[in-house]
């Protein structure tokens, strides 16, 4: 069942979104060729505590960080090591925090020092595609509507969309009803109604869409070893259209 926020839950998923967005833009910062990623993850739990927060995903399923941090192949999930970045990486951060009894959840992929052409528009792509998706999302259209956008934004630049992983909703707990799909037919799927809160949240491959579990046991990656990049924001649909409330603004 897809739980409706009031405006005060609303108001107060935002409150940790912003600080959500705080702590990923201070993470941003801090990625490049020499850092662990063990490092980041303990910068990103010191900045959540400090904050008032906690660490949505530590302990979540028996993960042991509050920060994945997935490199090129990864996908999703991947935990921190000692292993250092390289110049020419890529590295997708997905941190979710809770806040007054609220989750929120974001992901964005960075550039480590500098990167292949390909490497960029494989981020730039799947950042766009985000964003379409965020314009579909408003009262009247579908999940399908979403899913088919995302979809069409990154096959007709000649990648593919992960599959077996999909956006959600988000609240009281970390993974809620719906399940978004970064595929789907226009018109199908549920209502988007007024006073939802999901994440969306493409995940895109330069080769094949298949997936495996990474070597860590907790991760994901492209079968093929192809570069994977994920960006994800918690929105709320209101009247007209929709709030992004992982922002800075």
């Amino acid at each position: 069942m897809i739980s409706i926020k009031s405006k005060k839950e609303i108001e107060t998923i935002k409150e940790g979104g912003k600080i959500l967005a705080e702590v990923m833009q201070k993470l941003e910062k801090m990625v490049k060729p020499g850092v662990t990623t063990k490092e980041l993850d303990k910068v990103a739990e010191g900045l959540v505590l400090r904050s008032g927060a906690k660490c949505s995903f530590k302990g979540y399923k028996g993960y042991p960080a509050c920060l994945c941090t997935s490199i090129n192949e990864g996908v999703v999930h991947a935990l921190p090591s000692e292993s250092q970045l390289k110049d020419g990486d890529i590295i997708s951060l997905d941190l979710g925090i809770l806040y007054k009894k609220f989750h929120t959840d974001m992901a964005l992929t960075l550039a480590v020092g500098k990167v292949s052409p390909e490497s960029v528009r494989l981020i730039r792509v799947t950042k766009k595609a985000l964003k379409r998706g965020i314009k579909k999302t408003r009262p009247g259209n579908t999940l399908g509507d979403i899913g088919n956008t995302i979809q069409r934004a990154i096959e007709s630049q000649g990648f593919k969309v992960i599959q077996g992983l999909c956006g959600h909703g988000i609240g009281r707990e970390l993974h809620e009803d719906p399940q978004i799909l970064n595929f789907g037919k226009r018109h199908k799927g549920e209502e988007i109604k007024e006073g939802m809160v999901f994440c969306l949240e493409p995940m895109v491959a330069i080769g094949d869409y298949n997936i495996k579990k990474s070597a860590d046991g907790y991760g994901l990656e492209t079968a093929d070893g192809s570069l994977s990049a994920h960006f994800e924001h918690t929105i709320a649909v209101t009247k007209t259209g929709c709030q992004i409330l992982t922002s800075l603004e």
